[in-house]
C-alpha cells in the first residue's frame, strides 16, 4: 500500500481562500500528505506547524524553473524547513521544451539545480507533460533529459505519458529506482489526434484551435480511461515511495474538493 498525497493545485480555488482549512479537509478525506504549488503567502514555518498539527506529510513541491533559478538557496532551504524531500520542475514554456532553442540550456540549468537541491537534502524531480515525447533523432526529449542529468528523478504524470503516446506502466518500470513520486491523473479523450488547445484546459495560454470538454477532460482517479491498478503495480516494481493525486480541472459539475474526495475514495479500494 502506497501513502497517498494530493497536489494542492488540484484545489487551488479553495486553498487560496483558506489554506489551513483546505489542508484540514485533505487530511480528513484520508490523504497522507500534500504536494505544494505555492504557499499562498504563508511563511514556511507556519506551514510546517500546520502540517505537524494535522498529521500531514510534506512530500514535495512544484516550483517553476525561473523561480528556482532566481534564488535557489533560499527556495530549497524554505521547502527543506517545511519537510519536503522533493522539488519538481512542473512545466516548461515552449521555448524551453525539447525541439526548441532553449532546451539544451534548460537541461544544463536543471543539472545545476539538481546539485544545488542535493546540498539542501532535497531530490530534484521533473514533472512531465506530453510535449517531452517528441523525438530528437531517435530518442524522446524525455529520455534525453534523464540521460543528461543522472541525478534527476522522474515525477511521471501518468496522464500526460499516456496522452504523449506511451504506456505509463512501461515508463515507470523503465525508470525503476528513479521514480520516487508518481502522479495519478485520470482523463477521457475522444480523439488522440486532437492535441492543440489541451493546455488551455489547465489555464495555460489559449491557442487558435482550442480543445474542449468533448475532446479531452480530466476525471477523478478511477473515473477515466487509465488502468490505475496496473499503474500501481508498475509503481511498486519501480520502487516508488508516494503516489500523488492531481486533477488539473474539476469536471461533471463536481467541485474541485469533490473530485479529490472521489479519487481518494477510489484509491482506498485498490491501493492494497
Amino acid at each position: 500500500m502506497f501513502p497517498v498525497g494530493v497536489q494542492v493545485y488540484s484545489v487551488r480555488d479553495v486553498a487560496e481562500k483558506d489554506f489551513y482549512g483546505t489542508l484540514k479537509q485533505i487530511k480528513e478525506m484520508g490523504y497522507d500528505g500534500v504536494e505544494f504549488a505555492g504557499l499562498y503567502g504563508h511563511a514556511p514555518a507556519q506551514v510546517k506547524e500546520w502540517l505537524g498539527e494535522l498529521g500531514l506529510a510534506a512530500v514535495s513541491a512544484h516550483v517553476s524553473i525561473d523561480d528556482m533559478l532566481s534564488d535557489p538557496d533560499k527556495l530549497f532551504s524554505d521547502y527543506a524547513l517545511i519537510g519536503c524531500k522533493y522539488i519538481a520542475v512542473p512545466y516548461l514554456v515552449e521555448s524551453r521544451r525539447p525541439g526548441h532553442e532553449g532546451f539544451e540550456q534548460t537541461v544544463k540549468e536543471i543539472a545545476m539545480l539538481t546539485e544545488k537541491a542535493a546540498s539542501h537534502g532535497i531530490q530534484m524531480m521533473y514533472h512531465n507533460h506530453d510535449f517531452e515525447f517528441v523525438k530528437l533523432g531517435d530518442k524522446y526529449g524525455f529520455d534525453i533529459l534523464y540521460e543528461s542529468v543522472p541525478g534527476l528523478a522522474t515525477e511521471q504524470d501518468t496522464c500526460w505519458v499516456n496522452v504523449g503516446g506511451e504506456d505509463p506502466c512501461k515508463y515507470l518500470v523503465k525508470y525503476a529506482g528513479r521514480a520516487p513520486v508518481v502522479h495519478l491523473k485520470d482523463f477521457v479523450m475522444k480523439d488522440r489526434d486532437v492535441k492543440s488547445g489541451l493546455y488551455e484546459l489547465i489555464g495555460i495560454k489559449p491557442t487558435e484551435r482550442q480543445a474542449d470538454e468533448g475532446d479531452f477532460a480530466f476525471r477523478p482517479v478511477g473515473h477515466g480511461v487509465q488502468d490505475i491498478p496496473a499503474i500501481l503495480d508498475a509503481a511498486k516494481k519501480a520502487g516508488s515511495e508516494w503516489i500523488i493525486v492531481e486533477q488539473d480541472r474539476e469536471c461533471l459539475g463536481w467541485s474541485s474538493m469533490e473530485c479529490i474526495r472521489k479519487s481518494i475514495d477510489y484509491l482506498k479500494q485498490v491501493n492494497k
